[in-house]
Formats: structure tokens, C-alpha cells, sequence
């Protein structure tokens, strides 16, 4: 459901969300992230501390009201009983409860240390819950030359320069869809509009100026809605997300991994690994290449495969060693 926090939200959450969207440069789906975790809260807020009745739906309760003096009640122990309800009764994940947390510690800090509305944060102590950290699927090297060769059909040239692009440089669904023709410079680089509307610059290899050069000899050029878009969907509109992601399904299917669990997302990890695995790129510069604000995030796609922790394990000095024998005494 679509949020409008202009409306629904109270002065006070109003004025955090605008600061995040156009001070901090937050993009206006986090910033709308931002606004469900909060809602979600204080409408717990209200009913724990009796405000609203129990009865009312829980959907129902609004937060346009929520003022300084209601979160001056608030205590670190309401948190944690938050974070409880949200295990209990919402089912949330681990990973789902950890970015509620960080939205009301971001709050909370807003409100103490900008707005200066309240003297001590008393949820600075609330700690996230701890992700379990699973390896992230992707495709074996083989299975990413297999996936590019199976393109195929009217759009080949167009579909082979999307996967290209996925397998190569690690784009988020949401940037390749993004890029403008002018995006692509004549020097092999790319600018790339990021999470937060941050740019970076990417280069581009052989096989991505190949394909994008292939795929601009055919590009529509009459007709186009949006004519800086790179990618032109079959109705002369720039590439919609669900677009790209059916047709990499598409794709994935034809090769046999429709059913696994894979996804454009997918081929970004595949970008990663094969530059880590393959390239043995520093995972600092895989942090710019990938766009992260921090090089934890980037660890996930750092995960060792098989072989390699083989091959570590044999390394050592002390691989060969085995325990002396001694005579057996009589």
C-alpha cells in the first residue's frame, strides 16, 4: 500500500522524513520506509500505553498527532517490547526488525541531536537483532556464458547488452533501467545514478562497449517517449523494472534456472563473485564498483567457495605434518 506522509504523518515526522528525502538526499522509497516503520511504531506506542483501545484495528490507528510530549514518554524498555510485538505478532525476520530499529534510532537521533527536542535519546542503547549471514546465489562462470549465449529473438541485441551490463558490472536493477544514452561516454565509462541519487563512474570492458555498441545500431529512433533512455522497451518507452526482470527470467528459464531462486539481483552477486573469484579484485575498489556506503556490505559478496577454502586450508606449512610414531613399549 502507497504511503502519503505529507498527510498521514504528524508535523514532527513530517519535518524528520523531508530533512532525509532533501537534506540527507535519502531516495523517496527509503524515505517511505522510513514512515511505515514509524507508523508501525506508534501506532504500537498508542495502544501499549492505553491511548487507543485494543479493539481498534491496528490499521486504523493514526499518527498525525504524535507530538514531543507522547515521545517524551517513550523509554528504552517500550522499544524492546516494539521489537518483541514485531517478532511475535508480525513475524519479522531478523533483517526486517534490524532496519525497523534503524529507522527509530535515526529518528530518535534527529530529534536530540538537530531539533534538540529532547535532552537524551532514550533509545540510543536499543541494538538491532543480529542478521544470520547466508551466502548469496549466484551463477557459476559457465552458467553466465550459457545465459548470454541463449539470447535469442527480436530484442537479441538489446536483451544481450541488458545481461551484459548485469553480468558485468554489477548494476542494480533499478540503475540499468535508469541509464541514458548520454550516460554512456565516449572515454569507456559510465555514469551510474545510485541508492540516494549518488553517482559514481564505472568502466566499462570490451564486451560492454561491444554490446552497447551493437545495441545502438538498432536502438528505436522514431516514435521514442523518453529519447535520452538507453533501454527501449517494445512500446517505445524506457525499460519499466518488471520489464527487465522478465525478461532475465526469460533467459534463465531457457538455461534451466527458472525455479533456483534467481533474479537481475542475482546477476549483480554473479558480477561481484566472478570479479573476486576470477579477478581477485581488492574489495575496496569491489565497494566502488558496487556502489556501497560501506565495505560491510560488500562482504557478502566476498564468500569463499569451495576451492578456495581447500586450497587455504592445504597452505599451510602444517598440512603435511603428521604426529610422530613412537615404538610400542614392551
Amino acid at each position: 500500500m502507497a504511503t502519503n506522509f505529507l498527510v498521514e504523518a504528524s508535523p514532527l515526522i513530517r519535518d524528520y522524513l523531508l530533512y532525509m528525502q532533501t537534506v540527507k538526499g535519502k531516495s523517496v522509497k527509503t524515505v517511505d520506509e522510513y514512515f511505515t516503520d514509524l507508523r508501525t511504531f506508534f501506532r504500537f506506542i498508542k495502544v501499549s500505553k492505553g491511548i487507543i483501545s485494543p479493539s481498534t484495528g491496528f490499521e486504523e490507528i493514526k499518527v498525525d498527532d504524535v507530538d514531543i510530549e507522547l515521545i517524551k514518554t517513550i523509554t528504552l524498555q517500550d522499544s524492546y517490547e516494539f521489537m518483541n510485538y514485531l517478532l511475535r505478532d508480525r513475524d519479522n525476520n531478523a533483517s526486517t526488525r534490524a532496519r525497523k530499529t534503524s529507522s527509530l534510532k535515526s529518528f530518535f537521533n534527529y530529534l536530540t541531536v538537530k531539533k534538540h527536542l529532547l535532552e537524551k535519546d532514550p533509545i540510543k542503547e536499543l541494538e538491532a537483532p543480529k542478521r544470520k549471514k547466508s551466502l548469496p546465489k549466484y551463477l557459476t562462470l559457465e552458467q553466465s556464458i550459457e545465459l548470454l549465449n541463449a539470447v535469442d529473438g527480436k530484442h537479441k541485441e538489446r536483451d544481450y547488452c541488458i545481461i551484459t551490463l548485469f553480468l558485468n558490472c554489477g548494476m542494480r536493477l533499478s540503475e540499468l533501467v535508469g541509464l541514458n544514452v548520454t550516460d554512456i561516454r565516449p572515454d569507456g565509462t559510465a555514469r551510474i545514478l545510485g541508492k540516494g541519487n549518488k553517482e559514481r563512474i564505472i568502466y566499462l570492458n570490451t564486451a560492454c562497449v561491444d554490446a552497447i555498441t551493437e545495441y545502438l545500431k538498432v536502438r528505436p529512433m522514431d516514435g521514442v517517449v523518453d529519447r535520452n533512455a538507453l533501454f527501449i522497451s517494445g512500446h517505445l518507452k524506457r525499460m519499466s523494472p518488471k520489464t527487465v526482470q522478465a525478461l532475465v527470467y526469460k533467459y534463465l528459464e531457457k538455461i534451466g534456472l527458472d525455479s533456483q531462486g534467481y533474479s537481475c539481483h542475482k546477476l549483480r552477486h554473479t558480477a561481484a563473485t566472478l570479479m573476486y573469484q576470477h579477478g581477485n579484485v581488492d574489495i575496496r575498489v569491489l565497494k566502488e564498483i558496487l556502489g556501497h556506503e560501506n565495505l560491510g556490505t560488500t562482504e557478502i559478496y566476498t564468500h569463499l567457495n569451495t576451492t578456495q577454502m581447500e586450497n587455504a586450508a592445504n597452505s599451510t606449512p602444517l598440512s603435511k605434518i603428521k604426529q610422530k610414531k613412537t615404538k610400542p613399549q614392551q
